[in-house]
């Protein structure tokens, strides 16, 4: 029985130019608030994020 190495999943990250904190900070804005999109890309961006 030989044993098989276990490749690590890749990043579900890896299509988006931003870094996973930005993004991760994205999704639980727009999932905590009542906030569209547009909001929360504003608030990036005055936060300087994008």
């Amino acid at each position: 029985m030989s044993r098989k190495s276990r490749a690590k999943p890749p990043s579900p990250f890896r299509c988006f130019n931003s870094s996973p904190a930005i993004l991760r900070l994205v999704v639980l804005m727009y999932v905590r608030f009542p906030l569209s999109l547009r909001n929360i890309e504003d608030l990036l961006s005055e936060r300087g994020s994008t």
